[in-house]
């Protein structure tokens, strides 16, 4: 029986994802765990493996196309296998066909038929039937667009999604002659790749998250000495990534997130998760964009081997060559703009995690000690933006002064 290669889920908020490079081709043999395509989506590009030993006996998708995830890109058997029904992506090309009463957005599909199998149709006055694929339809009706009106130019007049994208921009050039009016606007619209997927997620958390920031300073000067000590008792035998300000905050950070799980959690599909286990996501800039690279199981971590872990995936980010599985899945955000000479800023939430914490440069300030001496000390701003609808305003100060807690007595990081 053929084996079907589908688009893989890599994060929660997956939905589909977009054939980069198509490696194989029909007739090609393959072997477990050989690469097979490169997709794209949620802000990377992953390789995905072939899932069984055979030839690739049919593909039902080609590079460039979109593909709803667990939908199949490829079908791999014996030469000459039937791999029976219809095998088109599905978010594009589908067969079967739904009466013209079924056309609701929100009606169930029929049962006795996967989603992937179903092609909307829409019965015109006359009585003849619209055939449209379930990706224009769902672009139509988000751009209010009458399918009767679009023509469609693939097999029996389907309508596919580049002629929904077609008909926007011929209805974009007609306007420009009559009286200026507010026009749908699409996350990413004009921008590609990274760029776009940045764009659309950055979008979709500020539209639906009541994005609040709490501001404030942590004197850790003390910190400051303890780092320098830990750096000489260790005469160089831990990675002096272990004792940076990156790991001894984040570690700071997870602490206090076992003590408030509240602020460990997702919201997403009005489902509210407090997740038990911490899993760290870090913020990296490479160069053409923004990715958030997973530290997992952080609580589970000394300092040494959180130092560790937080240089290895920002640096395999960097390359390019971090696993899939690590660029989502993160319950808890960190972003340093320390670097760039930034203060404060409002870091946008990670969603579907409910906050994320916003790291500044380091201030030195003068200030009174106990004894009325005039003395230096070492400032950090932090900015934690979180998510009105489930944290408020007195919990986010608490979980703030929890991290300032451990920043300022040091030794407890290693306890």
């Amino acid at each position: 029986m053929a084996t079907e290669l589908v688009m893989p889920k890599l994060g929660l908020t997956m939905t589909e994802g977009t054939i980069e490079n198509l490696m194989v081709k029909e007739g090609d043999e393959v072997s477990v765990g050989d690469i097979v395509a490169e997709i794209s989506s949620e802000k990377l590009t992953s390789e995905v493996e072939a899932n069984a030993d055979g030839t690739i006996i049919k593909l039902v998708a080609k590079e460039g196309d979109t593909v709803a995830c667990k939908a199949p890109m490829a079908y791999i058997g014996e030469p000459g296998e039937d791999v029976g029904g219809d095998s088109t992506p599905a978010s594009e090309e589908s067969a079967e066909t739904l009466p013209a009463s079924a056309q609701k957005k929100d009606d169930p599909l029929p049962t006795g038929k996967p989603a992937s199998q179903v092609t909307n149709t829409k019965a015109e006055p006359g009585g003849d039937r619209i055939f449209i694929t379930p990706l224009a339809r769902k672009m139509a009706d988000e751009r209010g667009i009458d399918i009767q009106e679009v023509n469609g130019t693939g097999g029996n007049g389907r309508i596919t999604k580049l002629d929904i994208e077609r008909f926007k921009s011929e209805e974009k050039s007609a306007a420009k002659t009559e009286a200026p009016q507010a026009l749908d606007t699409e996350y990413g619209a004009g921008l590609q790749g990274m760029r776009k997927t940045i764009a659309e997620r950055m979008m979709r958390s500020a539209q639906s998250t009541a994005s609040v920031t709490n501001q404030r300073k942590v004197d850790i000067t003390k910190l400051i000495a303890f780092r320098s000590e830990m750096k000489e008792r260790t005469n160089g035998t831990v990675d002096k990534s272990a004792f940076s300000i990156n790991t001894l905050l984040t570690r700071a950070v997870v602490l206090a997130l076992k003590e408030m799980p509240e602020i460990n959690a997702w919201y997403y599909n009005s489902e509210h998760i407090i997740n038990e286990e911490v899993h760290i996501g870090m913020a990296t800039d490479i160069g053409d964009g923004l990715v958030v690279p997973v530290i997992r199981n952080a609580d589970y971590m000394t300092v040494s081997k959180l130092g560790e872990s937080i240089k290895e995936v920002a640096t395999k980010a960097r390359q390019g060559t971090l696993e899939g599985d690590l660029y989502s899945g993160s319950t808890f955000s960190i972003t340093n703009l320390g670097g760039s000479g930034i203060e404060y800023f409002t870091p946008i939430i990670n969603t579907p995690e409910v906050a994320i914490l916003g790291v500044g440069a380091m201030q030195s300030e003068l200030a009174f000690d106990e004894d009325k001496n005039v003395v230096e000390k070492q400032m950090l701003p932090l900015s934690m933006t979180y998510d009105h609808q489930l944290i408020d305003g007195a919990p986010a100060a608490e979980f703030m002064q929890l991290v300032a807690d451990y920043l300022e007595q040091p030794y407890r990081l290693i306890l």
